[in-house]
């Protein structure tokens, strides 16, 4: 039997956003993963506060909610990856885990700035948004996941093998059928 994840690249439109598209000549420069097809909770590492970009960490995201709902022209790519039921038992046990010792995990500034200038930083207990994300599927040996690259952006999520994409458009008009 089979279960799905789902992976959301996104784009705000904020500042620190568009200064990440300058860099990276990317469509999506925000990654985020979903346990269910509706995404009312997904899960990165960003900003704590939809009105304060300087204090990131880990976050439970919704398209509807928080800086998505501030920013509410979001543009978004949702892509569905099939995985078994231990895998996606151990992803859902990781995401747990990280969310219950949130205070001792932090936001990879250093990751993200190092990632600019295609330099790895990955301090422990440090994600920016697509690290996490790769964490999750890597970790638990979800195809050719271990083969993405450790300076990862969102965008090369696209490289995953077993990726099927579901939706693209504004996110708030995502609706799973």
């Amino acid at each position: 039997m089979e279960k799905s994840v789902y992976i959301i690249l996104s784009q705000t439109g904020t500042m620190f956003s568009r200064a990440l598209k300058f860099f990276t000549r990317a469509r999506y420069n925000h990654a985020s993963i979903a346990l269910t097809p509706d995404l009312e909770v997904m899960y990165s590492f960003g900003r704590l506060n939809p009105y304060n970009p300087f204090v990131g960490g880990f976050v439970q995201e919704g398209k509807n909610v928080g800086t998505f709902k501030r920013f509410y022209k979001t543009e978004a790519l949702v892509l569905e990856l099939k995985v078994s039921v231990e895998q996606y038992n151990s992803i859902k046990f990781f995401i747990e885990y990280v969310h219950k010792n949130k205070v001792k995990f932090h936001y990879n500034y250093l990751g993200v700035l190092g990632a600019c200038f295609k330099k790895n930083v990955e301090p422990k207990y440090s994600y920016y948004c697509s690290q996490f994300v790769r964490a999750c599927l890597a970790y638990f040996d979800i195809e050719n996941s271990a083969s993405l690259p450790h300076i990862i952006k969102p965008i090369d999520f696209l490289k995953l093998n077993n990726k099927h994409v579901i939706y693209e458009g504004l996110l708030k008009n995502y609706k799973f059928v």
